[in-house]
């Protein structure tokens, strides 16, 4: 609510509130029908809903939220705790929770965390108490926080939902199906004639990066082909040049499996200084379809993440829980990814 008349000046009259009577009074409808418009809920004619806001604008009344709160029992607003907004799916789920949150009319609050420990997360579920949220989406790696234990347990009695982590048998977890995604980059390149595929990994902390590691071997595995060596990465540009320059100096490395976009950029750079042509000397497939992925030289072949169709099955389970009151239903529900293929990708040099 916004205040009106007085002086606005010391020793001035103190200033009354705008209520929600007098906003009916002046559109000369009920109270219960200003209520129902400033709710947003159906039921009021679209000339009377006008009527009524326009009343709210000319008296600059503001729907008091938190009285509105504690009398429905909601706050329209989701929690969203991560660890880092810096990689690009943390950033794009973030981008897709809070478009899907904002059709829903929800809005979203959102808590980073620096480091992932026990005390820091459950602090940031403190924090979130105190600002008033509905339900809570935590995007991190439950499975490797550093809990002293061994052993990570969310508050209880909280609406919850994870996204990334391998903790579905006791939470409502979202998660892109990284597994088959990064069979099927390997099984592409193994279709086009390599012998077999290098690859060029994720962060060992990394939940995503270890489901796709452990589908590039067990891929090789089943194919009857030699598993080379993995390399590690950070997920950097970086870090895919300095994997690369060692990769260029293996004559037999015909195919790269990268981890992520972003080390695949920096695996092409590499190949390009040492004389390696991509794709003729050889093949490279990132992870995540990034915008850029389609403009790189030459254009990247990866594997797609619907990060926008993940953000939208996270709303939809908090929101579940939320009008239901039920607590969160433990599994994961993975959501397909595609291989995209351009023109980082050839058969193997005779």
């Amino acid at each position: 609510m916004v205040e009106r008349g007085g002086s606005g000046v010391p020793g001035g009259r103190r200033k009354q509130r705008v209520s929600m009577a007098d906003v009916a009074r002046l559109a000369g409808v009920s109270s219960q029908t200003v209520s129902r418009v400033s709710n947003g809920q159906p039921g009021v004619v679209g000339s009377t809903r006008e009527q009524v806001l326009s009343a709210m604008r000319e008296l600059g009344y503001r729907p008091n939220s938190a009285a509105r709160a504690l009398r429905y029992g909601q706050f329209n607003t989701i929690g969203v705790i991560l660890f880092s907004l810096s990689s690009t799916g943390n950033s794009r789920t973030v981008e897709a929770i809070a478009t899907h949150a904002a059709a829903e009319g929800y809005a979203i609050t959102l808590i980073p965390i620096d480091v992932p420990t026990q005390d820091n997360v459950l602090g940031a579920f403190t924090r979130m108490g105190e600002l008033a949220v509905d339900a809570v989406i935590v995007i991190m790696e439950i499975h490797l926080l550093d809990t002293g234990t061994g052993s990570f347990q969310l508050p209880p009695g909280v609406h919850v939902v994870v996204v990334d982590s391998d903790a579905g048998d006791r939470y409502s977890v979202v998660d892109t199906d990284q597994s088959e995604g990064a069979r099927t980059a390997v099984q592409h390149l193994l279709d086009l004639g390599h012998r077999t595929v290098w690859h060029l990994t994720g962060p060992e902390t990394s939940f995503s990066a270890q489901r796709r590691t452990e589908a590039w071997r067990a891929a090789l595995e089943e194919a009857g082909r030699p598993v080379p060596p993995p390399l590690h990465g950070d997920w950097s540009a970086e870090s895919g040049y300095a994997a690369g320059l060692a990769l260029a100096e293996q004559a037999d490395c015909t195919a790269v499996f990268a981890s992520n976009d972003q080390m695949a950029l920096g695996l092409l750079r590499a190949f390009h200084e040492r004389g390696r042509s991509v794709p003729e000397d050889v093949s490279v497939v990132g992870f995540d379809d990034i915008p850029d992925a389609a403009y790189f030289v030459p254009p990247l072949t990866t594997v797609h993440q619907d990060f926008a169709e993940v953000g939208r099955r996270c709303v939809a389970k908090a929101l579940q829980q939320i009008r239901t009151g039920g607590e969160p239903r433990p599994g994961t529900d993975l959501v397909p990814a595609r291989l995209l293929v351009r023109r980082s990708t050839a058969a193997p040099p005779d």
